[in-house]
């Protein structure tokens, strides 16, 4: 299988540098939309089929495979698939946007308290008016309100906006907003913050990621910052600073709904969702 070119050339460098020395390189990936299909439900999510057996394949020859995601961690994992599969000893999943950690190799899961706000705002949600159809997922350091299941998605979501932004700011947390979602969560974390102090840990050469959705745009610019330089790993930066080699990658939707403008127009590489993410990390282990 061939892999596809990027049509920027910071992309095609990314791709080069991976491809050049993988034992340095760190592949990153979100979860709902990039590596398992979006579905109203999402406790029936899963990892599309292609997606761990490529993984398996791939992950031994890298540095570290990382997956980046606002679920809770544990429930990325069993949807995934992820625990106990023979050559994914180098995957970490790191949920809630990185404030839980879960290491493939240990299988050892790491999780802070509870935020104080999440749950203050579980009674205020509970009195709160919803149009029918909402549903509203209690991460356990988040919740997420959905408004996809409702007559009229994108008008229950604004309705919804307002109100559910007040109450953040009445608890200090942070609105996420996503695909007929907003999440509620605790401030200060995003998955810029923890993909930077992933690619850190493991002194990354370079790194790819792939995302679908608005809260992969922090990842989308933290990848940017670190390959323009302006930000490094070794704590410098600048203009004198060498710029990691980075391939940002955007998962379009599989319903045939336009890809998200905002990641799209970022992306070195846009790819026909799950099924495009699964086929791209094939390419990379046969290319490798």
């Amino acid at each position: 299988m061939a892999l596809p070119e990027p049509r920027t050339a910071a992309g095609a460098a990314g791709l080069a540098a991976l491809l050049d020395d993988p034992a340095r390189a760190v592949v990153a990936l979100d979860f709902d939309g990039t590596l398992a299909p979006i579905v109203a439900d999402p406790r029936r999510a899963h990892a599309h089929p292609a997606v761990v057996p490529a993984l398996a394949r791939l992950a031994p020859r890298l540095a570290a495979v990382a997956v980046v995601t606002g679920r809770p961690t544990e429930e990325a994992v069993r949807l995934g698939g992820f625990a106990g599969v023979p050559g994914l000893e180098h995957l970490t999943v790191l949920g809630h946007y990185g404030l839980e950690r879960w290491d493939a190799a240990t299988g050892e899961l790491r999780a802070p308290e509870e935020h104080p706000g999440v749950a203050a705002l579980r009674a205020d949600l509970a009195a709160l008016p919803v149009p029918e159809g909402t549903w509203v997922e209690d991460k356990g350091h988040a919740i997420a309100v959905h408004t996809r299941r409702t007559a009229d998605p994108e008008a229950a979501l604004l309705a919804l906006d307002a109100p559910l932004r007040t109450l953040a700011e009445r608890h200090r947390l942070a609105v996420e907003p996503g695909r007929m979602v907003l999440e509620l969560r605790p401030p200060g974390m995003d998955k810029g913050v923890a993909l930077t102090a992933f690619l850190r840990e493991h002194k990354a050469g370079s790194v790819l990621f792939a995302g679908d959705d608005l809260g992969d745009l922090a990842a989308y610019g933290a990848v940017e910052a670190l390959r323009d330089g302006s930000v490094s790993l070794d704590g410098s930066g600048g203009s004198d600073a060498s710029g990691l080699p980075g391939l940002l990658v955007c998962s379009a939707p599989a319903t045939g709904e336009p890809p998200v403008a905002a990641l799209a127009d970022r992306a070195d590489l846009v790819v026909p969702g799950p099924d495009g993410v699964a086929a791209l990390l094939t390419a990379l282990a046969d290319a490798l």
